[in-house]
């Protein structure tokens, strides 16, 4: 007799896998944003703990952190002897509280940790990623505002910020949560209230930018409301935004810090951070950074990857619908602020992140209306998918075998994979449609940060040549020693031996060890001459403790520094 099999439908492997998933997570808002945390993470962590303090700007801004827990101040801000008014306090603060809290929970030498100080950046870029599912929903539905915040969690850019204890995640957010109250005060029916939260989110969210990064946050928000107000002809679309309640929010926010420093520092610190920071990086190129317009075009195929590809694709819809109301707020936040970050002659490559949400949201609405194009020659930079998933992980390959003389296998089986997923995003784009594309060849962006950035970057030693000089350091029982240090004053040296490092050349070198027990100098080899012949002019005996080799990351420069210290031995 035949026996017959059941088989129960619930364990039935789905025939759209991806589809199946894409439908199960966008069911309802918290799995989309239960989705969304645990991509961010997978994405970030990977190189959070293990890349050491990377120069200049994130370890000037850790050692200033860390300066304010020393000292007790938190409302100068200073590296060393020097104040750093080029930013305002905000991310400051964010980094001390996290250090002072891991302190009082007990790491060991929390203080030198520099995770800890990129925790702020690490929630601003999963903030960021989460609210720009938010201003999303006020333009597509919730599936397709997912695949906006999919976009902006696999894009490049985003990687490396989130790993940097910097600004500009931090910033990112707030200027999205600006951006999504602008939205829906924009996009709501005439009449219809807004409600109190919205308005409250734009103020606050924009006394934290302020509070962050100074009028650079208003600039974006500006840009937006200039060019709409102009289109419009009227500001009665911003009146649901509560002005005049909001502006006193805003000021009661802001105005402490400032009328503080402002009593500490005068007018250097406008003349610092507005004058010699903002305002000179617009007609002049600020260390070394210049570049000329179109820059940001050219790098935009990079840093937004793997979205950049239907970002081409989208375009001409966008352009052919740009005076609907959606596409007329997206362009105003894009377009003005794009152009003039072109014109500016101080040119980063974050400087045009808090553009990119703009156009996931523009590509998401492509992808619902059905309008990206079929033109042959666009869909061919798809090809860009798998190009980049082998060329990224190939060249941080090449560096190790380069530097470390490793294959760096761990990180083989990644790249590998990332390939994988890129070729089939090109090649099933027609059979599968642009979601499923995206979607894969998002998971080959997310493997390629795990092995560049999880894998491969850590291991590049000769680049982090402060956190081998670190390492290295005999062990000594002095209860507080003096480092001078010539030929190579980064601020990640500052950071991690201390802040009482002394910068000097060969000479001064030898005249510090001279001062007594517990003195060390690390002289790089340009200065070993001078730092010999002075030390031979003043009798002075010291010990070679060690040598590190390595690649200066501004310039490329190689470095040779040895490390002599004077104490008990001698």
């Amino acid at each position: 007799m035949a026996t017959t099999i059941r088989h129960d439908p619930r364990l039935t492997w789905p025939a759209d896998p991806i589809g199946w998933l894409l439908d199960t997570v966008t069911a309802s808002n918290r799995r989309v944003a239960l989705a969304l945390v645990l991509i961010s993470l997978v994405t970030f962590l990977p190189g959070f703990f293990q890349i050491p303090p990377v120069d200049r700007d994130e370890a000037r801004f850790a050692q200033a952190s860390k300066q304010m827990i020393e000292s007790g101040d938190f409302v100068d801000i200073r590296f060393q002897d020097d104040v750093r008014y080029k930013k305002p306090i905000g991310i400051y603060w964010l980094q001390a509280a996290v250090v002072k809290t891991a302190e009082s929970l007990g790491v060991p030498q929390a203080r030198t940790r520099i995770w800890l100080y990129r925790i702020p950046s690490l929630i601003g870029a999963i903030g960021a990623v989460l609210l720009t599912y938010w201003v999303a929903l006020a333009f597509v539905p919730r599936r397709y505002a997912f695949l906006a915040a999919v976009m902006l969690a696999g894009c490049f850019l985003l990687g490396v910020e989130a790993r940097l204890a910097k600004t500009d995640a931090m910033l990112l957010l707030t200027i999205l949560a600006v951006q999504g109250a602008l939205a829906r005060a924009y996009m709501a029916r005439s009449g219809e209230p807004l409600g109190l939260a919205v308005a409250a989110i734009f103020w606050t969210a924009l006394a934290g930018g302020v509070l962050l990064k100074g009028p650079l946050l208003l600039l974006f928000a500006g840009f937006t409301v200039a060019a709409l107000v102009i289109y419009e002809r009227s500001l009665r679309w911003l009146l649901p935004l509560r002005p005049v309640v909001g502006a006193l929010w805003f000021l009661a926010l802001v105005l402490p810090w400032f009328l503080a420093i402002m009593s500490r520092a005068g007018e250097s610190f406008f003349t610092e951070s507005v004058g010699r920071d903002l305002l000179a990086k617009v007609i002049s190129p600020q260390e070394s950074h210049g570049a000329p317009p179109g820059y940001y075009f050219a790098l935009f195929w990079v840093t937004f990857w793997p979205a950049a590809a239907l970002a081409a694709l989208a375009a001409p819809a966008v352009w052919a619908e740009r005076w609907e109301r959606p596409n007329r707020f997206l362009l105003a936040w894009l377009v003005p602020a794009w152009i003039a970050l072109e014109l500016v002659i101080t040119k980063l490559p974050h400087y045009v992140l808090p553009l990119y949400p703009a156009i996931a949201i523009l590509i998401a609405r492509g992808l619902w209306r059905g309008t990206l194009s079929e033109t042959l020659w666009l869909k061919r930079l798809t090809l860009g998918w798998p190009v980049i998933a082998a060329l990224v992980p190939l060249i941080g390959i090449g560096a190790l075998m380069t530097m470390r003389h490793q294959l760096g296998l761990i990180a083989w089986p990644l790249a590998g994979a990332a390939m994988v997923f890129g070729f089939q995003a090109w090649r099933y784009y027609d059979d599968d449609g642009p979601e499923k594309s995206l979607l894969r060849a998002t998971a080959a962006a997310i493997l390629v940060q795990i092995a560049f950035l999880g894998v491969i970057a850590p291991s590049l030693r000769p680049l982090f040549p402060s956190a081998t000089l670190a390492r290295v350091m005999p062990a000594d029982e002095c209860d507080y020693r003096i480092v001078a240090a010539a030929g190579y004053g980064e601020p990640s040296l500052v950071f991690l031996i201390g802040t009482a490092t002394r910068h000097t050349d060969g000479a001064g070198a030898a005249d510090v060890l001279s001062e007594g027990p517990c003195r060390y100098a690390l002289v790089e080899a340009r200065h070993e001459r001078a730092f010999a012949q002075r030390a031979e002019a003043i009798g002075l005996r010291y010990d070679l403790a060690g040598r590190v080799e390595g690649i200066n990351i501004n310039g490329g420069r190689p470095l040779s520094i040895a490390i002599y210290r004077t104490g008990k031995q001698l």
